[in-house]
């Protein structure tokens, strides 16, 4: 009986507190959602508990807080069954002050956008619909945020989904993505398309903003290397104009000091271009290395063995019982072939 009443307790107290009072949260949340709509008549409505675009510059606190509420039973599921384990594997990973303020920017941010563009939409088509029919809620900017974060940290790693599809973790963003995008033009605006700001403020986030260690020059922020670059969640094909609008809001982003000075930019005497910082300059010092290296061995296949050099001492007569096997001195005068062995 003691170990049944004490295993919850420990399993509780061994998940970092970020995780631990995110997930509370969530099911708090949720729980009276549930609640509050059970009691309710028809005309049912919380805009202070989720994000209602023609209510919430009222309730301002739903920019983070409607993330926190699940409306369907199933929803709430997969929530909880995806987003805890991740965020504790990212705490234990990054601390908790990092994981809190990733969770915080990619919720509130994404929500501002959508926000932002309910009342643009409003402006141009004049219907209520998309400032009192949309309710923003749930943690799909945050899903699309931790796949955005795991293609950095281990994009090569293979997960099995429902225990039949096998892929690999830098395929899963642009999957969810591309399901958004498929259920946005189908006509489900609300709230599949935070995840497409999700992806992108989570992207911009780690990139430039995360604060990742603490150098000689500084602290050091984001991760500049080109295998996370924007052109590397695109075919081919679109790279060129990529580059050039990334370039253009990076120089306009660096004109205006939007973006944090790491201490590599320092040593660089300035900000970094894309794709740019110490850790795409060391990759591309270890690609010439194996590169000059390869060639050097390739080369040196084919060329005879040097012999080792010595250096000059007086030889001693061990040296000289041995002379007929013993590399010949650099200094020593040259032996006459016609007096050799």
């Amino acid at each position: 009986m003691a170990v049944l009443s004490t295993a919850p307790l420990q399993l509780i107290t061994s998940i970092p507190p970020v995780t631990r009072a995110f997930t509370a949260l969530t099911v708090a949340s949720s729980l009276l959602y549930y609640w509050l709509w059970w009691t309710s008549d028809a005309n049912f409505s919380v805009p202070w508990l989720v994000l209602v675009p023609g209510s919430s510059i009222f309730y301002p606190w739903t920019f983070v807080t409607s993330a926190f509420v699940e409306t369907t039973v199933l929803e709430l599921a997969f929530t909880l069954i995806t987003i805890p384990a991740s965020l504790r594997y990212l705490e234990r990973l990054w601390g908790a002050v990092e994981t809190l303020k990733f969770v915080v920017v990619t919720i509130a941010v994404s929500n501002i956008i959508a926000f932002g563009l309910n009342w643009i939409e409003y402006f141009v088509l004049r219907s209520p619909l998309f400032l009192y029919g949309m309710w923003y809620h749930g943690q799909m900017a945050l899903q699309i945020g931790v796949l955005v974060a795991f293609t950095q940290l281990i994009p090569e790693h293979q997960v099995q989904l429902f225990g039949v599809l096998k892929a690999r973790v830098k395929t899963l963003p642009m999957a969810y993505l591309t399901l958004s995008t498929v259920l946005c033009i189908v006509g489900f605006q609300c709230p599949w398309i935070v995840i497409q700001f999700g992806w992108l403020v989570s992207w911009v986030w780690l990139r430039f903003y995360k604060k990742n260690s603490e150098a000689l020059g500084g602290p050091l922020y984001g991760d500049r290397s080109e295998t996370f670059a924007l052109t590397s969640w695109f075919p081919p094909l679109v790279h060129k104009p990529l580059t050039w609008l990334g370039n253009t809001v990076y120089g306009l982003a660096t004109k205006f000091h939007l973006i944090p000075l790491s201490a590599s930019d320092v040593e660089a005497a300035g900000y970094s271009q894309l794709p740019g910082g110490a850790r795409a300059e060391a990759e591309r010092r270890r690609a010439m290395a194996l590169k000059a290296l390869d060639q050097r061995v390739a080369s040196g296949g084919n060329a005879p063995p040097r012999a080792p050099t010595a250096p000059i001492n007086a030889p001693s007569s061990s040296n000289t019982a041995n002379s007929e096997t013993a590399p010949t001195l650099v200094n020593d005068p040259p032996v006459d072939v016609k007096e050799g062995v």
